[in-house]
C-alpha cells in the first residue's frame, strides 16, 4: 500500500512525526503481504545512539474485510455440521473459531510482538535460531518496530551452498528447533513457509536461522504433547494396539470403540509407510493418516493438532529441500524420549508440587476437620457411636 499511509499510520500510532523517531526511514517497503507490510529504518534511542530496525505496519481497513469472510465461514460452518454427523465430528464451527482466533491475532501486531519475545526468551541458550528483538517503546497494535536482521530466504539454496553454509546440519538444525519449540516448550511458530525464515551468513552468527513473522503461534497443552509423543513412539515400534488405546483414552473417540477394529483401521494405513527408507518417512502425514482413518470411528477434529500437522508437514518439506537424505524420525527421536523420561523422573514430580502448591496451602487449615468428617462417616465409626 501507498507508503504515505504506511508513514502516517506511524505517527497517529506514536503522536509525532516519523522524524522524531527514526534518523533514516525507507519510504518504499522491502516486503508487502496482504495483512502488513515492512520499511527499513534507523531508531534513535533516548541516548542519541542508532539502531537498524525494521519497521511492520498494519494495512489500513483490513479488519472489516476479515469480520466479513468470518461471518461467512461462520455460515458454511453451521450448515456443514447442521448436513450430517460426519459433518459435526469434523467441528466446523471450531475450526472457524479457532481461524478467527489467528486472523484476529494477525490483526494485532502488539499480540506479535509479544510472541517474537516469548519465543527469543524460549530459544534463549539454543545457539541454533536469530529472533529480532522488539523495541517496546515503538511497539502499538498497528506497528511495531523490530532489530533488523540480515539473512538470506531459506529457499535460496544456491546461494547458502556457495557460501559454505552445510546444508545437512542446517536442515538437521531446522528439525531440532522445530521439536525443541513443541515438546519442550508447546509454543511452537506455525507460520513457516520460506519467506519467513533466513539464514545468517553474518560471521559471529553463521548458519544459524533467522525466524521472522510471528502472527500465527501454536500451543500445546502437556497432555497434548503426551499423546504426540506417545502416538509417534507407538507408531515407530509397529504398536497399533497402543495407537488405538492412546485415541480412545484420550477421548478423542468415543470410549466404547472397539481397540482391535481401530487398531486394525490404523495398521491398514500405516504399514505400507515401513516399506519405505526412513528418509522418505513422513511425520506429517502419519499424523495426518490417523486423523483420517480415525474418521469412520468418530474421532473429534483437535484444531491445535491440524495447526500442528500442517506446520511440520512444512518443516519437513524445507528439511528435505536442503537435504534430500534427512532422516527425519532419527532427528526428533531423542527429544520424543526425552520429553517422555522427563514426564516420570523426579523433577516432573518437582514441578507439580510447585504448580500445586497454592491448592495445597489452602487445604493444609482444613485437614483436622475434613479427616474427622471422614471418620464420622465411615460405617465402624457409626457402629461405636451406638
Amino acid at each position: 500500500f501507498d507508503p504515505a499511509i504506511a508513514i502516517a499510520t506511524i505517527e497517529r500510532s506514536f503522536r509525532r512525526p516519523v522524524s522524531d523517531i527514526f534518523a533514516t526511514f525507507e519510504r518504499e517497503p522491502v516486503a508487502s503481504a496482504s495483512i502488513a507490510q515492512v520499511h527499513f529504518a534507523t531508531l534513535l534511542d533516548k541516548q542519541g545512539r542508532t539502531r537498524e530496525v525494521a519497521v511492520k505496519v498494519l494495512r489500513p481497513g483490513m479488519l472489516p474485510v476479515i469480520e466479513n469472510d468470518l461471518a461467512l465461514m461462520r455460515m458454511m460452518a453451521g450448515w456443514v455440521e447442521s448436513l450430517s454427523a460426519d459433518g459435526k465430528r469434523l467441528k466446523p464451527r471450531e475450526v472457524v473459531a479457532e481461524f478467527d482466533k489467528y486472523l484476529h491475532d494477525e490483526l494485532d501486531l502488539l499480540r506479535e510482538a509479544a510472541n517474537a519475545a516469548q519465543l527469543r526468551r524460549n530459544m534463549t541458550g539454543l545457539d541454533l535460531v536469530l529472533i529480532p528483538e522488539m523495541f517496546w517503546d515503538w511497539c502499538h497494535s498497528e506497528v511495531i518496530v523490530m532489530e533488523r536482521m540480515y539473512g538470506v530466504p531459506i529457499n535460496q539454496v544456491d546461494r547458502l551452498v556457495q557460501a559454505g553454509v552445510d546444508m545437512r546440519q542446517l536442515a538437521r538444525d531446522g528439525v531440532t528447533i522445530f521439536f525443541t519449540q513443541v515438546f519442550r516448550d508447546g509454543f511452537f511458530h506455525a507460520d513457516m513457509h520460506p519467506g519467513n525464515i533466513q539464514v545468517s551468513l553474518e560471521p559471529a552468527t553463521f548458519g544459524r536461522y533467522i525466524s521472522l513473522d510471528f502472527g500465527i503461534i501454536g500451543t500445546l497443552t502437556e497432555f497434548d504433547k503426551d499423546y504426540l509423543a506417545q502416538n509417534f513412539n507407538a507408531f515407530f515400534r509397529r504398536d497399533y494396539k497402543r495407537v488405538a488405546e492412546l485415541h480412545i483414552e484420550s477421548g478423542w473417540v468415543p470410549r466404547d470403540t472397539r481397540v482391535d477394529e481401530l487398531e486394525s483401521a490404523i495398521r491398514a494405513v500405516c504399514e505400507p509407510y515401513f516399506d519405505r527408507p526412513l528418509k522418505e518417512l513422513s511425520l506429517g502425514m502419519v499424523l495426518m493418516r490417523l486423523f483420517q482413518t480415525s474418521r469412520r470411528f468418530q474421532v473429534e477434529i483437535q484444531p491445535q493438532l491440524v495447526l500442528l500437522q500442517k506446520t511440520l508437514l512444512n518443516i519437513e518439506g524445507l528439511g528435505r529441500q536442503l537435504d534430500p537424505d534427512l532422516d527425519l524420525w532419527s532427528t526428533a527421536k531423542p527429544f520424543l524420549e526425552r520429553w517422555m523420561l522427563e514426564q516420570v523422573g523426579p523433577q516432573r514430580l518437582l514441578d507439580e508440587l510447585r504448580d500445586q502448591a497454592p491448592r495445597y496451602a489452602k487445604l493444609l487449615p482444613e485437614l483436622p476437620r475434613l479427616l474427622h468428617d471422614y471418620l464420622q462417616q465411615r460405617p465402624d465409626a457409626q457402629r461405636h457411636d451406638r
